[in-house]
């Protein structure tokens, strides 16, 4: 499928793949604007457009509303991306530096007099760390379950059959498994 139904017009690079120009982003912005209009259908839009036919139209919609939505999600998504970088850099600096054990005011130092060094600062450094790459992990998605999209399209008799044997096999696999676990209780 092509990723542009335009007339004639259509802009392509040295390779034959579909350039998006100025003109197509108009053309689908105004698709999508008579889209939601209501009373447009596809094949109305792509017929007043110039669109190829109604597949064309439906795709000029879809990078219309993609183009709208991808532009400002990006540019939120640089915001937090630099502001988790800033927070990650900042929790590393502070791991990184020398702290040392403070009570009442006065450095407490060991028998040859050396300062004791204070893990609190960089323990709670280290897990601010770890929380602000979970968080960049989360906003990314890289935290989300792997969905598995398994859509039986057409269930054909053959299908219906083996669905059938197997429950069968199961039957009598679990009725021998009874057999078994009732022939071990009585010996």
């Amino acid at each position: 499928m092509a990723d542009d139904d335009s007339s004639p017009d259509k802009t392509r690079d040295g390779k034959g793949r579909y350039v998006r120009t100025i003109e197509n982003a108009e053309r689908d912005a105004n698709a999508a604007h008579l889209y939601a209009q209501g009373g447009w259908t596809y094949q109305a839009i792509a017929d007043h457009l110039g669109y190829a036919d109604r597949g064309g139209a439906v795709r000029g919609v879809q990078r219309a509303v993609r183009q709208v939505v991808q532009g400002p999600a990006e540019q939120v998504l640089q915001l937090y991306t630099s502001r988790l970088e800033w927070a990650y850099m900042k929790a590393v600096e502070i791991a990184e530096a020398d702290h040392v054990v403070v009570s009442h005011g006065k450095v407490i130092t060991d028998e040859a007099g050396n300062p004791l060094r204070d893990h609190a600062p960089v323990l709670a450094a280290l897990r601010e760390a770890r929380q602000t790459l979970e968080s960049f992990r989360t906003m990314m998605g890289y935290n989300q379950p792997v969905k598995i999209d398994a859509t039986v399209h057409e269930v054909t008799q053959q299908d219906l059959e083996l669905q059938e044997m197997l429950r069968e096999a199961k039957a009598r696999t679990t009725a021998e498994e009874q057999q078994i676990r009732d022939g071990g209780t009585e010996g």
